[in-house]
């Protein structure tokens, strides 16, 4: 029986694993910082929308959570990492 090169047999999975990495590691890694960067930027009267969909007003910045004003008279404390989208920043 003929045998093959044991590297030529690891060759299939290297480049699976270069795919992988180029198709779903790294933009998944580029979107985890651009949130990481939106997050540290948020600050009074942001425009944002939550990860359930609720839209509001940042009313107050603490360290790890923010006061957001849905309604008139209706505010909830929220994690920053809670927030999904900035829709206008007001910087």
């Amino acid at each position: 029986m003929p045998q093959g090169n044991a590297f030529g047999s690891f060759i299939p999975i290297i480049l699976l694993f270069v795919i992988f990495y180029f198709f779903l590691i790294r933009p998944q890694k580029a979107k985890e910082k651009e949130h990481q960067k939106m997050i540290a930027g948020l600050a009074k009267n942001d425009e944002v929308v939550t990860s359930g969909g609720i839209h509001g007003t940042i009313v107050n910045v603490k360290e790890k959570t923010i006061v957001l004003r849905v309604d008139e008279n209706v505010k909830m404390e929220i994690e920053k990492t809670c927030v999904a989208a900035l829709l206008k920043s007001q910087k």
